[in-house]
Protein backbone atom coordinates (compact mmCIF):
# COMPACT_ATOMS: atom_id res chain seq x y z
CA UNK A 1 0.00 0.00 0.00
CA UNK A 2 1.31 3.12 -0.85
CA UNK A 3 0.47 6.69 0.77
CA UNK A 4 1.09 10.25 -0.20
CA UNK A 5 3.10 11.68 1.93
CA UNK A 6 0.85 15.53 1.35
CA UNK A 7 -2.18 13.55 2.40
CA UNK A 8 -3.40 13.28 5.92
CA UNK A 9 -3.11 10.20 8.19
CA UNK A 10 -5.67 7.63 6.54
CA UNK A 11 -8.65 7.51 8.10
CA UNK A 12 -10.19 4.39 9.64
CA UNK A 13 -13.85 4.59 7.98
CA UNK A 14 -14.57 7.99 5.79
CA UNK A 15 -18.13 7.30 6.44
CA UNK A 16 -16.94 7.74 10.61
CA UNK A 17 -15.32 10.80 9.61
CA UNK A 18 -18.07 12.26 7.44
CA UNK A 19 -20.27 11.78 10.88
CA UNK A 20 -18.60 13.40 12.79
CA UNK A 21 -17.46 16.27 10.84
CA UNK A 22 -21.23 16.61 10.27
CA UNK A 23 -21.71 16.63 14.14
CA UNK A 24 -18.80 19.53 14.40
CA UNK A 25 -21.02 21.74 11.73
CA UNK A 26 -24.11 21.18 13.67
CA UNK A 27 -22.50 22.46 16.77
CA UNK A 28 -20.63 25.67 14.83
CA UNK A 29 -24.38 26.25 13.45
CA UNK A 30 -26.47 25.93 17.15
CA UNK A 31 -23.60 28.47 18.12
CA UNK A 32 -24.20 30.46 15.05
CA UNK A 33 -28.01 30.70 15.72
CA UNK A 34 -27.66 31.28 19.21
CA UNK A 35 -25.35 34.57 18.40
CA UNK A 36 -28.22 35.45 15.64
CA UNK A 37 -30.55 35.66 18.96
CA UNK A 38 -28.37 37.50 21.44
CA UNK A 39 -27.68 40.36 18.23
CA UNK A 40 -31.23 40.39 17.94
CA UNK A 41 -32.39 41.07 21.46
CA UNK A 42 -29.38 43.48 21.74
CA UNK A 43 -30.59 45.49 18.66
CA UNK A 44 -33.88 45.24 19.90
CA UNK A 45 -32.73 46.86 23.79
CA UNK A 46 -31.30 49.13 22.02
CA UNK A 47 -33.72 50.15 19.80
CA UNK A 48 -36.26 50.56 23.01
CA UNK A 49 -33.75 52.64 24.76
CA UNK A 50 -32.98 55.06 21.83
CA UNK A 51 -36.78 55.55 21.35
CA UNK A 52 -37.92 57.00 24.51
CA UNK A 53 -35.16 59.84 23.70
CA UNK A 54 -35.67 59.68 19.91
CA UNK A 55 -39.66 59.83 19.94
CA UNK A 56 -39.47 62.55 22.51
CA UNK A 57 -41.73 65.49 21.24
CA UNK A 58 -43.13 63.43 18.22
CA UNK A 59 -45.51 61.27 19.52
CA UNK A 60 -47.52 61.16 22.67
CA UNK A 61 -45.81 59.67 25.94
CA UNK A 62 -48.10 56.45 25.94
CA UNK A 63 -46.84 55.60 22.41
CA UNK A 64 -43.18 56.36 23.44
CA UNK A 65 -43.82 54.09 26.73
CA UNK A 66 -45.41 51.45 24.31
CA UNK A 67 -43.16 51.26 21.56
CA UNK A 68 -39.70 50.90 24.06
CA UNK A 69 -41.83 48.29 26.36
CA UNK A 70 -42.58 46.10 23.38
CA UNK A 71 -38.97 46.59 21.75
CA UNK A 72 -37.33 45.34 25.27
CA UNK A 73 -39.67 43.15 25.97
CA UNK A 74 -38.64 42.04 22.11
CA UNK A 75 -35.05 41.48 23.49
CA UNK A 76 -35.67 39.79 26.57
CA UNK A 77 -38.02 36.93 24.72
CA UNK A 78 -34.87 37.15 22.38
CA UNK A 79 -32.04 36.47 25.64
CA UNK A 80 -34.71 33.95 26.55
CA UNK A 81 -34.79 31.89 22.96
CA UNK A 82 -31.53 32.11 22.72
CA UNK A 83 -30.91 30.15 25.84
CA UNK A 84 -33.88 27.74 24.86
CA UNK A 85 -32.69 26.95 21.38
CA UNK A 86 -29.11 26.64 22.18
CA UNK A 87 -29.76 24.11 25.45
CA UNK A 88 -32.81 22.02 23.92
CA UNK A 89 -31.75 22.01 19.64
CA UNK A 90 -33.50 18.85 19.05
CA UNK A 91 -32.00 15.53 18.92
CA UNK A 92 -27.78 15.60 19.64
CA UNK A 93 -25.47 14.56 16.96
CA UNK A 94 -22.83 12.44 17.23
CA UNK A 95 -20.41 13.29 19.56
CA UNK A 96 -18.38 16.46 17.85
CA UNK A 97 -15.10 16.86 18.44
CA UNK A 98 -15.75 20.36 19.00
CA UNK A 99 -16.77 21.30 22.51
CA UNK A 100 -20.07 23.73 23.13
CA UNK A 101 -20.31 26.46 24.47
CA UNK A 102 -20.90 25.43 29.03
CA UNK A 103 -24.85 25.86 29.85
CA UNK A 104 -23.94 27.74 32.58
CA UNK A 105 -22.23 30.39 30.75
CA UNK A 106 -25.18 30.59 28.68
CA UNK A 107 -27.41 30.95 31.05
CA UNK A 108 -25.38 33.36 33.10
CA UNK A 109 -24.42 35.83 30.55
CA UNK A 110 -28.16 35.88 29.14
CA UNK A 111 -29.46 35.92 32.72
CA UNK A 112 -27.67 39.54 32.89
CA UNK A 113 -28.80 40.42 29.18
CA UNK A 114 -32.35 39.92 30.21
CA UNK A 115 -31.47 41.41 34.01
CA UNK A 116 -30.83 45.11 31.85
CA UNK A 117 -33.12 44.81 29.73
CA UNK A 118 -35.85 44.35 32.04
CA UNK A 119 -33.82 47.56 34.04
CA UNK A 120 -34.58 49.06 30.90
CA UNK A 121 -38.05 48.38 30.82
CA UNK A 122 -38.25 50.07 34.40
CA UNK A 123 -36.42 53.31 33.41
CA UNK A 124 -38.64 53.11 30.41
CA UNK A 125 -41.96 53.27 32.55
CA UNK A 126 -40.67 55.52 35.65
CA UNK A 127 -37.89 57.62 33.87
CA UNK A 128 -37.67 61.04 32.64
CA UNK A 129 -38.62 61.35 29.14
CA UNK A 130 -36.72 64.68 28.74
CA UNK A 131 -36.93 68.30 29.10
CA UNK A 132 -35.72 70.01 32.75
Amino acid sequence: MQTDLNSPAPLVDSADRRTQLAADRTVFAAERTYAAWVRTGLAGLASGIGAKKLLEGVVPEWMIWGTGSILVAFSAFCFGAAVWRQLFAGPPPPHPDTPRIPPALLIGVNGFLMLVAFSALVGIWFGRTGGN
